[in-house]
């Protein structure tokens, strides 16, 4: 067996979500509830019936790639030969990492608390990975100094999610322009990989895009989360022209193609006007109930700029343990800090893409059982 495997542990968010009951409250899952448009998926299964599902490109359906290309009309990345489709925003990642490091020389930097998946799809492929903590005292805000400060001659690669998984919180574009300024004056390239799965779910106005900014970025993305199809498994990668040809030599050989079916229902999105953005109004309504709720139940918590997440504060108790209690005592299915990162293990994160009377109920048990701790202040100061 391979021992890079065996040495990468198992997830901490399907730990505690395997503890879910049909009458359980599901905070957990970062899964959207709404339902897809049917329009979407008809268009994909007509061309099923007119065409069958035979191998598009490795790189994808040229006309989904040129749509895509031009929908966000990045610098840089605006034609087709700058797009690989992939399955899922996962492969997109994975096969970026691969195909964009040395492991001989190489280094990751992650940008925490940061989703798991990047430093364990570099551990896979031998690549060092540090890890750069945003300040808990700050709200965990992108804090481009700090980015900086932690970049080595070693590091190649700066991932960051914005809005992230789990904060919520967005790089604002002055950041990005910093950043930029910075890594352009280095000799040899440092590639940003800005993970935008949730572009879509953004609730700030100056939210900072790396691709409209620096030259060497790669974007990936996907409609899981802005249409609610997470099962349908179709991502994008946007590089510059020379990668992005690199990258579609790892993907062909990781998994040929994405799925025909899923390609043609991602072009009906794409060429259907705001289709793209569908759900955002509703994302936003919510927003607003579930910070509402937040004051309401005094628990500490980070304001959400984007995404669907809220993360919480908890006493002093590590929060594998508060997650797991909660999920055996209170019923209550949440995420662990530390999943994200050790500088966030004094904190949950909750998914509120339930109903109202869910989300209140759900944080009133969290509430419940912070204060079996002698240690909590029941402060319910936001995290700004």
């Amino acid at each position: 067996m391979n021992p890079r495997v065996g040495s990468i542990t198992g997830s901490l968010i399907r730990e505690i979500a395997a503890k879910r009951k049909p009458h359980s409250i599901d905070l957990g899952l970062g899964e959207p509830s709404l339902l897809p448009n049917e329009a979407h998926l008809q268009a994909g299964m007509r061309y099923a019936l007119q065409h069958g599902l035979r191998y598009t490109l490795n790189a994808g359906d040229p006309q989904l790639r040129e749509t895509i290309a031009r929908h966000y009309a990045y610098p840089h990345l605006a034609g087709a030969e700058n797009v690989c489709i992939t399955t899922g925003s996962q492969e997109a990642t994975y096969a970026s990492i691969k195909t964009m490091l040395d492991p001989a020389s190489d280094e990751l930097l992650v940008v925490e608390p940061a989703f798991p998946s990047y430093a364990k799809m570099a551990t896979l492929e031998g690549i060092a990975v540090r890890s750069v903590a945003m300040r808990e005292e700050e709200g965990f805000a992108f804090d481009a100094g700090r980015i900086l400060d932690a970049v080595t001659p070693r590091t190649r690669m700066i991932v960051i999610c914005s809005p992230c998984n789990p904060t919520a919180r967005v790089i604002r574009s002055d950041a990005v322009r910093e950043l930029t300024r910075a890594l352009l004056d280095r000799a040899k390239p440092v590639w940003v990989l800005h993970d935008e799965i949730y572009r879509e779910q953004t609730f700030v106005s100056d939210a900072g895009h790396f691709a409209r900014e620096y030259p060497h970025t790669i974007v990936t993305n996907s409609v899981s989360k802005s249409n609610a199809l997470t099962g349908l498994r179709l991502g994008w990668v946007l590089a510059p022209a020379e990668a992005a040809a690199e990258i579609v030599k790892v993907h062909a050989w990781l998994t040929s193609c994405a799925d025909t079916f899923a390609q043609r229902v991602a072009l009906h999105v794409f060429t259907t006007t705001g289709a793209l953005a569908e759900h955002a109004q509703w994302y936003a309504q919510q927003r607003e109930r579930i910070v509402a709720l937040l004051e309401e139940s005094g628990l500490p918590f980070i304001v959400p700029e984007g995404a669907f997440y809220a993360c919480v504060r908890l006493p002093h108790i590590d929060s594998l343990r508060a997650a797991h209690a909660l999920a055996d005592e209170y019923d209550v299915i949440t995420v662990p800090g530390i999943a994200f990162g050790a500088c966030f293990d004094s904190w949950l994160r909750l998914t509120w893409v339930s109903q109202p009377e869910q989300l209140r109920e759900g944080l009133s048990r969290i509430r419940a059982f912070t204060e079996r701790s002698p240690s909590y202040s029941g402060t319910s100061r936001p995290r700004r």
